[in-house]
């Protein structure tokens, strides 16, 4: 199973970025989705996921109205928007997978894959 995470770069505030997550090694309709991301001397944070069972998405209240999650099954994408970037949303990106989670998983931990990161910097 592999998780190639990609899109990050360098942003303005107020600017926008669009990260993807391809995957390959399963079918994603049966995993929940999930974006997490690390900044420099900082825990690793949940930041959005979407369950299998009712494609429902939940985020950090630190992004809420800012980001969108979505997936595309048929593709095998995982995607995350962005918009309204802040200086404080500098981190690298990591997409995960995982198959326990499949009625919760906001803020959840049993994540069984994981991608290698994208880095994302807001300049102010």
């Amino acid at each position: 199973v592999q998780l190639q995470a990609s899109g990050g770069g360098l942003v303005q505030a107020g600017g926008s970025l669009r990260l993807s997550c391809v995957v390959s090694g399963l079918t994603l309709d049966g995993y929940a989705v999930g974006w997490f991301r690390q900044a420099p001397g900082k825990k690793r944070e949940w930041v959005s996921c979407i369950t299998p069972f009712d494609n429902s998405a939940d985020y950090a209240g630190s992004v809420t109205g800012r980001f969108t999650i979505s997936k595309d099954n048929a593709k095998n994408i995982v995607s995350l928007q962005m918009n309204s970037l802040k200086p404080e949303d500098t981190a690298t990106y990591y997409c995960a997978a995982s198959v326990e989670l499949q009625y919760l998983c906001a803020g959840q931990d049993m994540w069984d894959y994981w991608g290698q990161g994208t880095l994302v910097t807001v300049s102010s």
